[in-house]
């Protein structure tokens, strides 16, 4: 049976983040949620509950800039988020609950980008990507929402080779396992740049794709959000019994 309890998340200059802890009863998996830009943790809760089912310790947050920091959303920068990030998977890796050679990170749209920054700079396991955005490196300090909007629909319809990007660079170098959900009709994430990811992707132990049919950028309609959440459940159930299993193995060899 899962347990939910809210928490603070403290970032290093300062600010403190709201977020809600789902956990099973003993040691086990942790999973980080990253939502979207302009969305919040509440859109993960379900996902987040459906996984702590797995025996899993999951944690969603709100950015900076968001809900009770929304003041903030005209000044915030990639970089402030991006420690937001590096924060909240702190300190689900520090809980005690934790096993921290098995963290799993979730992320959508803008938190797919960070997510994948985020496997540069900390140990992860398992990242799920839906929808992921691609920015410019430069204008790393510009606030986010300052960003030339026309600028980045341009970039993201161009192939990005892995060495240009900072995201894509750390796909490249990310050795674990990734799922990639794309909406059959985003209107923000063009197939480009998904491709661009998946072709990152080059040193990853496993990658999983799949198109959610009829879905936009949102993932609006009720049907979508359930395939969706059917998919990324399905395949965090198999990355965790997978990892249990070998596991198992493992002890039996020594």
């Amino acid at each position: 049976m899962a347990h939910s309890q809210s928490v603070h998340i403290t970032v290093a200059d300062g600010v403190n983040l709201s977020g809600t802890l789902a956990t099973p009863a003993s040691v086990h998996p942790g999973v980080l949620f990253v939502h979207g830009w302009g969305g919040s943790q509440e859109r993960d809760l379900a996902r987040a509950r459906d996984i702590a089912a797995l025996e899993c310790v999951c944690l969603t947050f709100d950015l900076r800039g968001h809900v009770a920091t929304d003041a903030q959303r005209q000044t915030v920068t990639r970089e402030e988020n991006l420690h937001d990030v590096v924060s909240a998977y702190d300190q689900l890796a520090g809980h005690s609950q934790v096993e921290s050679s098995a963290i799993g990170v979730v992320g959508s749209s803008y938190g797919g980008y960070l997510a994948t920054i985020l496997t540069s700079l900390r140990p992860v396991r398992w990242l799920a990507l839906r929808v992921p955005a691609l920015y410019r490196d430069d204008l790393w300090a510009t606030p986010k929402y300052d960003l030339d909007r026309d600028d980045l629909s341009k970039y993201r319809r161009n192939f990005v080779q892995a060495e240009e990007n900072r995201a894509l660079q750390a796909a490249m170098e990310f050795d674990g396992d990734v799922l990639i959900v794309a909406s059959e009709h985003d209107e923000l994430i063009p197939p480009e740049t998904i491709y661009s990811y998946r072709v990152a992707f080059r040193n990853a132990r496993s990658i999983t794709y799949r198109i959610v049919a009829g879905a936009d950028h949102a993932l609006s309609g009720e049907e979508c959000r359930r395939a969706y959440n059917g998919l990324l459940v399905d395949w965090m159930r198999e990355m965790v019994l997978g990892a249990r299993r070998g596991d198992k193995l493992q002890q039996l060899d020594i």
